[in-house]
């Protein structure tokens, strides 16, 4: 029997400094830990094609009837049809609903765990917080490579010098766009150098697609991975709909196998079914059906990309005024750099002492990685973040009445 001693502390590391941040009780408490986008109240809205769809759902009243493992079908063949507008890569999929992004995540690399236990997943960093946990506990070995140059930017041979030395039938996990946490955006010309070298070694793609849209564009952002897929015989890839759709509570994810070989798709789906199965049965279906009302109805999706490039237009406006404002503050080359960043969110140059001091003495709370929710900025407090991160950045203790307890 486990006893209450035994059970082991609260370690998730964005949820315990989430907690912290929720005791803080000053009241200019600035969350930008977080990746939800929001609006400049701090609210994050539903979103206007997601509302009417889902009165469009509710007039229909149709039934909650169990819809089996695999989930809605109707929701991934939208979705797929939406990701893969090439008849040769979508005639080549298999796709499953999986509990969020994070479900879809799971799936795959139990499925990569069953169908090559000594493969080893390559990932660089820094990475998104979840990536290695979940790796590992699938039972699949990982091997970190640095994905930075040294000054910050992004190594775009990185990625190419891990393919180099891996093994036949490895992986490799990349981000498709709005890298979490470095913001970085991968040229479609390295997309095909790195699509080009791991069919040449027998390397294959774990690609995690959780920001599209919020880049440079839906297409865009889409793009090489679509491109990556007509050069590669097998692929896996993790959707989430969370963030594009708003749908952060409704969980709604999708695990998508491509592969060249019939028997193959058909074990993939046997594992990845039996898998769902036994860790949950069935994932949520509300989520699903508003995800294709919208895809499949042309005024809903229609209206959803505008609210989409609504909020990438305001994101890229955060990013530039920030930017503006630190430049103005202190000049420096680090902060320059910042434009160059994509998505939802930034990473600040900053130590983990730094983000300490930003939210001790300024009460903006991000990640110790200097990972902040850009979203989570509204416009008429950037100066106020400004001043503060190049108070911190400079090295100019402000005064402190009173340190948070909880250093997180």
């Amino acid at each position: 029997m486990l006893m209450p001693t035994m059970l082991p502390p609260r370690t998730d590391p964005l949820w315990r400094l989430t907690a912290a941040c929720d005791t803080d009780p000053r009241p200019e408490r600035l969350d930008l830990l977080v990746g939800v986008y929001r609006d400049d109240t701090g609210s994050s809205p539903v979103l206007g094609a997601v509302a009417e769809a889902e009165r469009n759902l509710a007039a229909r009243s149709e039934s909650k009837e169990y819809l089996g493992p695999a989930g809605n079908r109707d929701f991934t063949d939208a979705l797929t049809r939406m990701l893969f507008p090439s008849d040769d890569v979508r005639s080549r999929t298999l796709a499953v609903q999986s509990v969020a992004g994070t479900g879809a995540l799971r799936l795959l690399s139990e499925l990569l765990a069953a169908t090559g236990p000594d493969r080893t997943v390559h990932l660089g960093t820094p990475a998104y917080l979840n990536h290695r946990t979940i790796l590992s506990t699938a039972g699949l070995r990982v091997r970190e490579y640095p994905m930075l140059l040294p000054d910050g930017p992004p190594d775009p041979d990185a990625a190419l010098a891990a393919v180099a030395t891996a093994a036949p039938g490895d992986v490799l996990l990349l981000q498709g766009c709005c890298h979490n946490p470095t913001g970085a955006a991968m040229p479609t010309r390295d997309w095909d150098a790195l699509a080009h070298a791991m069919a040449e070694r027998g390397v294959v793609p774990f690609v995690d697609h959780a920001y599209f849209g919020l880049g440079d564009g839906l297409d865009a952002d889409l793009e090489g991975m679509r491109r990556m897929l007509e050069v590669l015989p097998e692929a896996v890839v993790a959707v989430s709909a969370s963030k594009a759709w708003g749908l952060y509570n409704e969980r709604t994810g999708c695990a998508i196998v491509v592969s060249d070989d019939p028997a193959r798709r058909a074990l993939a789906y046997g594992v990845l079914e039996t898998t769902a199965r036994a860790g949950y049965s069935q994932p949520p279906d509300h989520g699903a059906r508003i995800v294709h009302e919208i895809l499949t109805r042309d005024e809903l999706r229609t209206r959803w990309t505008d609210e989409l490039d609504s909020m990438r237009r305001r994101l890229g406006l955060l990013r530039d005024g920030l930017t503006d404002a630190l430049d103005l503050r202190a000049p420096a080359p680090e902060f320059a750099a910042l434009r160059e960043q994509r998505g939802m969110f930034l990473r600040l140059p900053l130590t983990a002492d730094q983000m300490g001091r930003l939210r001790d003495e300024h009460a903006i709370h991000g990640l110790p990685s200097g990972r902040i929710n850009l979203a989570g900025v509204p416009v008429h407090l950037l100066d106020r973040v400004a001043d503060a991160i190049a108070r911190v950045h400079g090295g100019t203790a402000s005064a402190r009445p009173e340190r948070l307890a909880a250093r997180g």
